[in-house]
């Protein structure tokens, strides 16, 4: 298949889960035999950290101006067999609009950001890459979240397909590593600052710190705001370029994990670093959610506490080989379902279901592999 996707931004994860959710996706679509095309809006803040500036498994648009690549953005359309919208690009609505007029066979929505946007859309405001009234037009609406969610987006905006597309992980790139001096600490944190999440960091992560002063913590991630004020055995990190990741994972006795304020309230949507570091053997301490069981065993998977005691108690009375072992079963886990080969599969699938290519009058006949045989 050619499938023309349009995204924040592939070529850097600075600031953003996009990247990376995208990188392991279409990585994995592309050593499945297909042809991706990514536009990718030109934004000085990522043009100034664009850690994969030419990434090999698909071909990068750069643009300034969406009038401007309209012609190329037809183009390229004319002969696909689908195209993705995602989530927070910056000509989103029309973007839709263009693939909705177009002939390609099937249009998605790839929403990494669901509470969020549902959230607006349910206020009666359109998202600025989104409007309430495209998504009913659109053959399958992708979603990061799934559980209750999916119902909502069915029966309040008829959306024709909601499917979970959750993140995944590349396993040829995310896997225990030796610890390294440079990232070796007793829990880390890695994310961009929101400010929702920032009362749980700072009771879990900088309150520990305090309580804790012979132990060494990592935040990594930017835009947390100046003022902060950090214990001395807490290592600032701007930026951490996605090559070093999984080194910060393996060196990390435990990883934090802390989910937006809309992600839990919907539940079903596990963030990208739970994945990761998963697949590195790390033991996560996580915040609870609907639906986090059905990814992860809580206290043989994952760890769940509820308070800065908690968690101060998980530091000092675990041994290491009940923390290895808990590394150890989050990464089988994850390895056997929430790779970037297998997130491939589902979306093909998906797209297959939705493939308006079988014209066969028969519904009968339409099975998925003459759907995927057509595709």
């Amino acid at each position: 298949m050619k499938l023309v996707f349009f995204g924040l931004s592939i070529t850097s994860s600075w600031g953003n889960g996009h990247a990376t959710t995208y990188r392991a996706l279409l990585k994995a679509l592309h050593a499945r035999g297909h042809r991706v095309v990514f536009f990718e809006k030109d934004t000085y803040w990522y043009a100034d950290n664009r850690d994969l500036p030419r990434p090999e498994f698909c071909d990068v648009r750069i643009f300034k101006n969406w009038k401007q690549t309209l012609p190329d953005v037809r183009r390229e359309l004319a002969d696909a067999d689908a195209a993705v919208i995602g989530s927070y690009f910056p000509d989103g609505i029309a973007a839709i609009d263009i693939a909705l007029d177009s002939r390609v066979p099937v249009t998605a929505f790839y929403d990494i950001d669901t509470p969020i946007t549902l959230a607006q859309l349910q206020s009666g405001t359109d998202t600025q890459y989104l409007c309430a009234e495209q998504i009913a037009q659109l053959d399958v609406y992708f979603s990061f979240t799934g559980g209750p969610l999916l119902d909502e987006l069915a029966t309040s905006f008829r959306a024709n397909r909601a499917v979970p597309l959750y993140c995944s992980v590349d396993e040829n790139l995310y896997r225990r590593r030796e610890t390294s001096k440079r990232y070796g600490c007793d829990l880390s944190y890695m994310g961009t600052y929101a400010a929702d999440r920032q009362p749980k960091i700072d009771a879990w992560l900088l309150d520990v710190a305090k309580a804790q002063p012979r132990r060494r913590f990592i935040l990594a991630g930017p835009q947390y705001p100046k003022s902060l004020r950090y214990p001395p055995n807490v290592r600032r990190i701007e930026h951490l370029n996605p090559r070093w990741h999984r080194h910060l994972y393996s060196s990390s006795r435990f990883v934090l994990n802390v989910t937006r304020r809309d992600m839990v309230a919907w539940g079903y949507s596990p963030s990208v670093r739970l994945f990761e570091a998963a697949a590195c053997g790390a033991t996560m301490i996580s915040d609870n959610w609907p639906g986090l069981d059905t990814f992860f065993c809580p206290g043989r998977e994952i760890l769940l506490p509820t308070s800065t005691t908690d968690v101060c108690d998980l530091l000092d009375s675990m041994d290491e080989s009940a923390v290895r072992q808990i590394g150890d079963a989050a990464q089988a886990r994850v390895l056997q379902s929430h790779t970037s080969a297998c997130r491939a599969i589902e979306f093909e699938n998906a797209l297959s279901s939705a493939s308006r290519l079988v014209s066969s009058g028969d519904p009968a006949v339409e099975t998925p592999e003459l759907i995927r045989a057509s595709l």
